[in-house]
């Protein structure tokens, strides 16, 4: 029997001929991740060993989450990364105005790609498997551990593959296809399996979709998505990836635990309700909500296709009068292209304020934070009780143009109604 891709990744880290599911292994990693959170935890693991860095090439700390710095903790938590990572001479450490949201820049920057094994203190580290390789959250002992030896274990998950056709229509996202995919099975639908996409279909997403879909493969419970390398892969990693690395394809008689089909063309754009992201309903298919904010950004559509689509909704419109809406570019890099673009001279004029890149209100950190009453219509990930603010607070997940037509209107609405 052959194998997946995933079981194939692992196999080739773990330097076996094969692995099956329920297999624990020891695999060499190519990355290792983390950010002003998950760092410091990590770093008194690391600490504990008493040795150095496996390999200062091989670690990324990115401080995301609370920088700039809201207060002092936050400073506090920031300094320990610095120091540390003068003190190892960690490369891939991004200071504040460098710094992007980390899975918007390591895809960017050319960190990750096709066939490696990156290990985040990040759950939503799995965004890397939209470029062909194995990415997965760990906890901050086991991300100490790897930062000092490289290594990490792993229990070989199942698979289910994700057979994607048909064509999509206008205004149908990444993000509408992940989010009908959750409600289809559930955020536990795929509880410790790898979610592997496949089909025809997969021409009609963009890279930029796929890391959106890849994203929250963890909200349906997945240890991890992952794409197959195409020519779009290649295409987008042609001047970013820079190491040689060889295409890793599953087997044609690899065995899945669970087909799931994905019609394109049945897909509309979708709104998961509170307090669940398998809480989706098609827009337009309930009673008008009323909102407060909105919430355009985060590692899951921070990406310049994203503010595209939502610039073409706010273009010559106005931000509804009792609505705030915050937009949040995924990088420095982001930042540039849609200040040139003319995407945030769009957004400012529509009444929209426009921050540095920052994890911030995703997470209920600083910037966006609600209190008790209040609707957010969220580009971001999540919408769990209390995840940007007040237990009493709700968050609805949606796409970009879904949540700039809702900023326009005030409501939650679909983008051909503005």
């Amino acid at each position: 029997m052959g194998m997946t891709l995933t079981e194939k990744i692992l196999a080739r880290h773990s330097h076996r001929e094969t692995v099956h599911p329920g297999d624990l292994i020891i695999c060499e990693v190519d990355l290792v991740l983390a950010n002003d959170i998950t760092a410091p935890p990590a770093i008194k693991e690391f600490e504990k060993i008493g040795r150095p860095v496996f390999d200062a090439e091989k670690i990324a700390l990115i401080p995301d989450h609370f920088t700039p710095n809201k207060d002092i903790q936050s400073a506090a938590l920031a300094k320990q990364v610095r120091d540390f990572s003068r003190r190892h001479r960690i490369r891939h450490y991004y200071e504040v105005g460098r710094v992007g949201i980390e899975h918007v820049l390591l895809p960017e920057q050319g960190l990750v790609g096709p066939g490696m094994i990156t290990v985040g203190a990040d759950s939503h580290t799995c965004t890397y498997g939209a470029l062909g390789g194995f990415a997965t959250g760990v906890g901050s002992t086991d991300l100490g551990v790897a930062m000092a030896t490289g290594k990490a274990w792993f229990k070989v998950p199942e698979s289910i593959q994700v057979y994607v056709h048909g064509t999509k229509s206008p205004y149908v996202t990444g993000k509408d296809l992940i989010l009908s995919l959750i409600g289809r099975i559930g955020v536990d639908g795929a509880l410790y399996k790898s979610l592997e996409f496949t089909g025809p279909g997969l021409s009609e997403l963009t890279m930029s979709e796929r890391l959106t879909i890849a994203n929250m493969a963890i909200e349906c419970g997945a240890k991890n998505g992952i794409f197959p390398v195409d020519d779009s892969t290649l295409k987008y990693e042609a001047d970013r990836f820079l190491k040689p690395f060889e295409i890793v394809a599953a087997d044609s008689d690899a065995e899945y635990c669970r087909r799931i089909d994905v019609d394109l063309s049945l897909l509309r754009p979708v709104v998961a309700f509170p307090h669940l992201p398998e809480n989706t309903k098609p827009v337009g298919t309930f009673d008008p909500i009323p909102i407060d904010q909105v919430v355009i950004g985060s590692c899951t559509n921070g990406r310049l296709e994203d503010l595209a689509q939502a610039a073409a909704i706010f273009a010559n419109r106005s931000v509804h009068p009792e609505v705030r809406c915050i937009i949040i570019p995924g990088s420095p890099t982001v930042y540039k292209e849609a200040l040139q673009a003319g995407y945030l001279e769009t957004f400012i004029n529509a009444g929209c304020a426009v921050a540095a890149p920052t994890c911030g209100p995703c997470l209920g950190g600083y910037m966006g934070i609600m209190t008790a009453g209040e609707r957010c219509v969220s580009t971001t990930n999540r919408n769990f009780r209390g995840r940007m603010g007040h237990v009493e607070s709700e968050v609805y997940l949606a796409g970009p143009q879904v949540a700039a037509a809702s900023a326009v209107l005030g409501k939650i609405a679909a983008p051909w109604e503005v």
